[in-house]
């Protein structure tokens, strides 16, 4: 089996890492095409890839597909792989918002899989959510999931609808951590902390608070109400949150996330 991952941007070549480490493939199977020079150089360089910077030197030959440009290159890049592809093999797509039926309709692949990762892929602490058009068939939807695990862990959902759900969660989620974070690390350092302190109290209060929900079966609510005792600085914090509606501030930005989603999908 050969592995095709068009695009060597940050997702890109996290996927082609994680899949070299795959049981799957067996080595020099995974190609990596990408039209910038200095990525090609960089690409030629690390010996478990084949570098190509030309579609029909590569195409043709993929059993699997990824495609991890960006959303507005996919026209221009389906129409032409269109005449190199055949329905036996599976695109994977983890572009934002671009539909299966739109992949069908530009290369004529009825074998499609659209997945959303997302940052902490490259760590290999990702999380892809992933649905498959109907002619991807059993075994090849366990082969494509086992190589999407490989950067972390990946679920199938239902439909479409809960990709673009995805987006507003879980795929841009990692930045509305990073913003919290970035608002505490502030609020630390007006307090009087140094810029090192304020990182240090903030990324290893994350770090811990993840920790604890993920080795238990309790709630988020059922930790705050753990932290936070009647009259204490923890529910004076949270009563401020909760009084400043943050709860559905932070509900209505991973709405907007969703609902852009589905707008990129309306354009392709």
């Amino acid at each position: 089996m050969k592995v095709l991952v068009i695009g060597a941007g940050n997702m890109g070549l996290t996927y082609a890492e994680g899949m070299s480490k795959s049981k799957l493939l067996k080595k020099r199977n995974i190609m990596v095409l990408d039209n910038s020079e200095e990525k090609l150089e960089a690409l030629n360089k690390i010996a478990h890839f084949d570098a190509y910077s030309e579609l029909a030197d590569c195409v043709p030959q993929a059993d699997i597909i990824f495609v991890a440009v960006k959303p507005y290159h996919a026209e221009s890049l389906f129409q032409a792989i269109k005449p190199m592809v055949n329905n036996d093999q599976i695109i994977v797509s983890i572009m934002a918002g671009v539909t299966i039926n739109s992949i069908t309709s530009l290369t004529g692949v009825t074998k499609v899989v659209r997945a959303m990762p997302n940052l902490p892929a490259q760590i290999g602490q990702g999380l892809t959510s992933f649905v498959a058009s109907p002619d991807v068939t059993k075994i090849e939807l366990l082969t494509v999931d086992s190589l999407l695990g490989t950067t972390g862990k990946s679920i199938q959902v239902d439909n479409e609808n809960l990709i673009d759900a995805s987006t507003g969660i879980s795929g841009s989620g990692p930045a509305y951590v990073f913003y919290f974070m970035q608002s505490m690390m502030e609020a630390a350092m007006q307090m009087g902390f140094s810029k090192n302190d304020a990182t240090l109290l903030v990324s290893q209060t994350f770090t811990g608070a993840v920790e604890l929900f993920s080795q238990s079966n309790l709630s988020p609510n059922s930790w705050m109400d753990r932290v936070a005792s009647k009259g204490g600085t923890t529910r004076a914090a949270l009563d401020s949150m909760e009084d400043n509606n943050v709860n559905e501030l932070i509900k209505e930005a991973a709405f907007a996330a969703f609902n852009r989603a589905i707008e990129l999908g309306k354009e392709h």
